[in-house]
């Protein structure tokens, strides 16, 4: 016969853990010996292990006593339902893993995978930090929003991107960020982009540039967030519209006047 220390060796657990399973049911009583100490024999060590088997596993201790109670089918039935859910959880911390990983970039957080590669692009290109950060506060409520619609637009970002005309813009307006308003400069920015915007839409329509199709409100909300970290940008849109194009986060060809809208 063993004491309770003993019992507790050689199932691998604390005396307090032994305890603990008699108050909550789950391991009887002994009988007592002589001096009122308990005495344990062979089976409350099979028993005990097969306790600390399952609450280490996670298992509730009410479900704990369930189990033990229950038979050969029942028993394997609810082990491999525990199994289950014991895999899911791995898998959705594995995702939360890989959340927090995506933290040491600084985009992770609020940005899915695809988003954050974009971003990363941008700055291999050369593309000043201060753009590509407004580019990132723009996505955050996108992929809020509309999260499904996330592929679809970063498909579209993508071969934007390729596009060396593109691309030099976004290096143009690198360079102005810092240079006043009435810069000569800023004025050359807005005809080469109004340029390549009339020629991509001519060429491949309307849709290919306005392709976010964002919320009015959602879309001014963003571009102002734009013009607050990007001053030059505002002025920049000023000088676009002069050329029939307007909006920052969702660009919009103007109507063209008609003949009584000209002055004479």
């Amino acid at each position: 016969m063993l004491t309770i220390g003993e019992l507790a060796a050689y199932a691998g657990v604390t005396v307090r853990a032994v305890r603990h399973y008699h108050a909550k049911g789950l391991l009887p009583e002994p009988a007592r010996d002589h001096s009122g100490y308990r005495r344990y024999d062979a089976g409350a060590v099979v028993e005990l292990i097969r306790i600390r088997t399952l609450a280490e596993a996670g298992v509730p201790l009410a479900r704990v006593r369930e189990l033990l109670q229950a038979g050969e089918q029942e028993f394997a039935a609810a082990v491999a339902d525990i199994d289950r859910r014991l895999r899911a959880e791995i898998r959705q911390r594995q995702r939360h893993r890989e959340r927090i990983a995506r933290l040491t970039s600084g985009d992770g957080l609020a940005l899915p995978r695809e988003v954050v590669e974009y971003l990363d692009r941008l700055r291999a290109l050369g593309i000043d930090e201060r753009i590509v950060q407004a580019e990132r506060d723009g996505w955050i409520p996108l992929a809020a929003r509309s999260p499904e619609r996330v592929p679809q637009w970063i498909a579209r970002k993508r071969e934007q991107l390729a596009d060396p005309r593109l691309v030099g813009f976004y290096l143009t307006l690198s360079r102005a960020l810092d240079r006043a308003d009435d810069d000569p400069r800023l004025a050359e920015l807005a005809d080469e982009l109004a340029a390549y915007l009339t020629r991509m839409a001519d060429e491949r329509g309307a849709d290919y540039v306005d392709d976010l199709d964002v919320e009015p409100p959602l879309a001014r909300l963003m571009d102002t967030r734009a013009f607050d970290a990007v001053p030059p940008a505002r002025r920049l849109i000023e000088l676009l519209e002069q050329r029939g194009w307007t909006g920052w986060t969702r660009l919009e060809r103007l109507p063209s006047p008609t003949p009584r809208d000209v002055a004479p």
